[in-house]
């Protein structure tokens, strides 16, 4: 079944912002959609390490160590670039000033439930900052796997591992579709080239409401 990469599943996140947005990416796959601005769109990327105004990934011979996302991978200034320390960048996360975060997940549920940050039994560094991304963003994009390593589903009807946050999740971003969470339930929106709506209904775990016709994702 042919799926989309990461980097065509990022720029496909990429495609949901707009003019004047602040938006903050989560470590992980997420990074990746700093590449991928439109041209044209004038996107603020927030880190919560304490940076604001984060351009693309640097090329090879071309890192500066003193500049890394909240990841630890290095990135590029751009002109306004801004530097704080953790509290203030937690202040505007906590006081509604991110206008979209997009998150990794380990699962999703069908009302927007977020399990991102533990697997029980498994060692962390710690749970990030995802708890407070998905209370004080407006609006929250998960790109993810649409199953595990072992092909089973990561959305769900509830989520089974420790919840990140409540009914959080506005749109879901995976290898095969890009998924709406409504208050009437999963709504696909579109899906992967190649990839039929009967087999993105099989490889979710939640009931998915789809149209007649659904459009192919521009990868």
């Amino acid at each position: 079944m042919p799926k989309l990469e990461r980097e065509q599943i990022a720029r496909r996140v990429a495609a949901e912002l707009r003019d004047g947005y602040y938006v903050n990416l989560g470590i992980g796959m997420p990074t990746l959609v700093a590449n991928f601005i439109p041209p044209g769109t004038d996107v603020v990327l927030q880190s919560e390490n304490g940076m604001l105004g984060i351009g693309p990934f640097p090329y090879e011979g071309e890192e500066d160590a003193d500049l890394i996302n909240a990841g630890k991978q290095t990135v590029t200034a751009i002109p306004g670039s801004a530097f704080f320390d953790s509290s203030e960048s937690f202040a505007m996360i906590r006081g509604g000033h991110v206008d979209v975060s997009v998150l990794g997940a380990m699962e999703v549920s069908a009302q927007g439930d977020l399990a991102n940050w533990t697997i029980p039994g498994k060692m962390i560094k710690g749970m990030g900052g995802a708890m407070d991304l998905v209370a004080g963003s407006k609006r929250v994009i998960v790109m993810m796997e649409h199953t595990n390593k072992e092909g089973a589903p990561k959305i769900l009807p509830a989520c089974t591992l420790p919840v990140t946050g409540l009914r959080c999740v506005h749109t879901i971003v995976t290898d095969m579709a890009v998924i709406d969470v409504t208050p009437s339930g999963l709504v696909l929106r579109e899906r992967a080239p190649g990839v039929s709506v009967e087999e993105i209904v099989a490889a979710t775990g939640a009931p998915l409401h789809a149209a007649a016709d659904v459009p192919e994702i521009r990868a």
